[in-house]
């Protein structure tokens, strides 16, 4: 992203600083963004995208860009605090008072054990798909959750960001041949890039839906523990971290067009409606192959498992990286550092292989049991608050002394930081009104 805070973006590591940094960004130093990118945009962000085309045909092309526009800003903001201030994000929090712990205490407990089951039954469905007849899907799921803690655990970051580069190169061919296949219509498609809003029942909250749901919920707050796991650490990083924060986005951008566009010609033009969740993704898959082929279905699968994988290693990775953080600051009452992330040191500490632990094996219950009531709310209400309560904290550290002057929030970053703190307080109020609480009590 453009430097929002109206400051220098000098790469030059200051005289007698020990932490080399390159005199200019590159693309050979991408990383963390890919890895955010591939872990953001899950199964469900592309049926969502893929539901929005059929309805709506190009209409919402614009939301989905916009979408990735308050993304950018949101993963910059953290990425830049840990570059600016060399503390971690969970450090910011805790500075702002105990209620940020216990709400990230409560929300990494609950959301970890029902995203642990529905990142195993999304990258088991394509599997399922690929090979009929060879298992159940619960195993399928119960393999690929095994494979992902296995993998985490005794790789460090820089082999796990290798491979999500494999896959994400996987998702990105997938997605733009697919977007070719269906011969998406140009001039159709330019004017969706115009802010019109489809003539239907509550197209407002639809639209503000798809803004919210492209590419990323936690893994958004995760980027900056990527930027000081890849070795950034101090300001000189800084302008390397925004490009590839661009990197990230651009890529999720072409994902979610991708999708729209084959939502748009392939299901929209036809008349054609597919259920919600990633089980769409697999009605999709029957339908390419009797528009196109076995070939061309078959191809989409292998794209449906590595956009579904690598959200799951995604964040067993990054999400046990920040609970690893948060315990070491709870136990110790000292500052939580980015050069601590960086020393490779959390990823082998007993925090981060507990809560990779409970992302597998208790959620295995409940793909045999399926998922309590009560549980899927309380999910479904503290995944909806996460956003607002990441939007609002930010803007709270990056205006405030505990932030170098320098490196402060400008007009451009705070509006569209309010904007999105704003956008994800409406989103969530919708989704605790939606729940069904009378029958929770």
């Amino acid at each position: 992203m453009a430097d929002t805070t109206g400051n220098p973006t000098d790469t030059e590591a200051p005289s007698g600083s020990d932490n080399p940094t390159p005199r200019t960004s590159s693309w050979r130093h991408i990383g963390p963004g890919i890895v955010v990118a591939a872990t953001g945009v899950g199964a469900g962000d592309l049926v969502a995208t893929l539901i929005a085309g059929s309805n709506f045909g190009y209409t919402l092309l614009w939301a989905a860009v916009l979408g990735c526009l308050v993304k950018i800003s949101l993963a910059e903001a953290a990425g830049r605090w840990h570059l600016a201030t060399g503390r971690t994000l969970f450090d910011g929090w805790a500075s702002l008072g105990r209620w940020t712990t216990w709400f990230f205490l409560v929300y990494v407990v609950v959301w970890g054990f029902v995203y642990g089951a529905a990142a195993m039954s999304s990258s088991a469905l394509p599997l399922q798909a690929l090979f009929p007849g060879v298992m159940d899907l619960e195993w399928w799921a119960v393999a690929c959750g095994l494979v992902g803690l296995v993998f985490v655990w005794f790789n460090k970051y820089a082999v796990f960001e290798k491979v999500m580069t494999v896959l994400v190169g996987v998702m990105f061919v997938v997605t733009v041949y697919l977007a070719i296949r269906v011969t998406p219509n140009l001039p159709d498609a330019l004017a969706g890039l115009l802010p019109v809003l489809p003539d239907e029942k509550d197209s407002v909250l639809n639209t503000l839906g798809l803004i919210g749901g492209v590419g990323g919920t936690v893994t958004l707050a995760a980027y900056g523990y990527w930027v000081n796991a890849k070795g950034w650490t101090g300001t000189g990083w800084m302008r390397v971290m925004r490009l590839d924060n661009r990197v990230a986005y651009l890529t999720t951008g072409v994902f979610v067009v991708a999708m729209l566009f084959v939502g748009a010609e392939l299901l929209h033009s036809a008349n054609v409606a597919i259920a919600g969740g990633d089980k769409g993704l697999v009605q999709l898959g029957d339908i390419l192959e009797a528009e196109y082929g076995s070939a061309t279905a078959t191809f989409f699968l292998i794209g449906f498992f590595a956009t579904s994988f690598t959200s799951l290693i995604g964040v067993w990775h990054g999400v046990s990286l920040m609970f690893a953080d948060f315990v070491a600051r709870h136990r110790g009452g000292a500052r939580a550092t980015g050069a601590e992330v960086a020393s490779g040191r959390r990823e082998r500490s007993w925090p981060f292989r507990l809560y990779l632990l409970w992302l597998t094996f208790p959620p295995i219950v409940l793909l045999f049991q399926g998922q309590p009531f009560r549980l899927v709310i309380l999910y479904g209400v503290l995944g909806a608050a996460f956003l607002p309560f990441l939007a609002l904290t930010l803007i709270w550290l990056l205006n405030s002394a505990r932030t170098p002057a320098e490196w402060r929030n400008g007009r451009l970053s705070n509006g569209m930081l309010a904007a999105a703190g704003l956008l994800f307080l409406v989103l969530c109020a919708k989704q605790v009104a939606d729940q069904p609480w009378s029958e929770f009590f």
